[in-house]
């Protein structure tokens, strides 16, 4: 039985790769705020968790917020709740999330980055437990409209966006996946625009666009919604484009991280996701994105 204890209390030391195992820790350690009351999503929200950054309180104040009653300009109440904050809101909150002291962070990153740990694959996965395919996607409330997608800027922003993103593309030469951190516009029940240039001459996710752009084809991406944390912070990296962010978010979990097939495309994704979206992009089209407001207090103009 002791044996059995150790093991336990060894595991518990190791990163989540559950997003809803770190809110947990997060609110044990009161490193999060529960808001029971409705807060509307395209005025309140964003704005309410900004105030922790823009209004002089300490970083060690900041907290995480899970909004469990959210509604819309409309007064629409969605069923799915929002929280924000809850990766990188302060350097105690990314500690929680890496599961070490901040000092031992640099060191298990480049550790992380020389020693990948490959996936595991599962069957059955969470991510999968709710499958929303075909007309259901494009009636008129549905599909990413069942999304309570706040709005980051009220008055600037030209959409609702998805920002804490893992997106995930594949190589069509080398089958390399690659995950990205882009922001995504929400223009309509079954379809997104994507911004992926978060680094000179394009992330990952932009080079993988352009070879599927030469052979004339359309692009397959994944969007996941709510990763493990190690999962969000490597993918907001910029590391080797040939490097398969998922093992390197192993290395820092300390064991695969388990991932499934997506249902419509051929990617890998993380299985203890909270949502995945899948799609292809039309790599013979683009549109307008942005105006968008930017976290450290500039607009983004709009761009194609």
């Amino acid at each position: 039985m002791d044996d059995v204890v150790a093991i336990r209390n060894a595991a518990d030391t190791r990163p989540r790769l559950d997003l809803q195992e770190h809110l947990a820790d997060l609110e044990a350690k009161g490193l999060l705020v529960r808001i029971d009351h409705p807060v509307d999503k395209d005025t309140e929200l964003h704005p309410l968790v900004r105030l922790q950054f823009i209004g002089g309180i300490p970083e060690s104040e900041r907290r995480a917020f899970l909004f469990t009653n959210v509604v819309d300009a409309t007064g629409r109440r969605y069923a799915i709740p929002v929280v924000v904050g809850a990766i990188a809101a302060s350097a105690e909150i990314y500690s929680l999330g890496m599961r070490r002291a901040v000092g031992d962070i640099g060191a298990a990153w480049l550790a992380a980055i020389a020693n990948p740990i490959p996936p595991v694959r599962v069957a059955a996965p969470q991510c999968q437990e709710i499958v929303v395919t075909g007309d259901a996607l494009r009636a008129p409330e549905g599909g990413m409209k069942l999304f309570p997608v706040p709005i980051s800027t009220p008055g600037f922003d030209s959409a609702p966006y998805l920002t804490a993103t893992l997106c995930i593309t594949r190589d069509p030469d080398s089958g390399i996946q690659n995950i990205g951190t882009y922001r995504a516009a929400l223009k309509a029940t079954d379809r997104l625009v994507v911004r992926m240039v978060a680094r000179a001459g394009g992330a990952g996710g932009f080079l993988h666009w352009q070879k599927h752009k030469e052979r004339k084809e359309p692009m397959p991406i994944a969007i996941v919604i709510g990763a493990a944390p190690v999962a969000m912070f490597t993918g907001a990296q910029k590391l080797a484009i040939d490097v398969d962010e998922i093992g390197v978010a192993g290395a820092l979990a300390g064991r695969g991280v388990p991932i499934a097939r997506c249902t419509t495309v051929d990617l890998d994704v993380p299985a203890c996701s909270e949502i995945v979206i899948e799609g292809l992009i039309d790599t013979g089209k683009l549109e307008p994105e942005a105006p968008f407001g930017e976290s450290n207090g500039y607009v983004a103009l709009e761009a194609f």
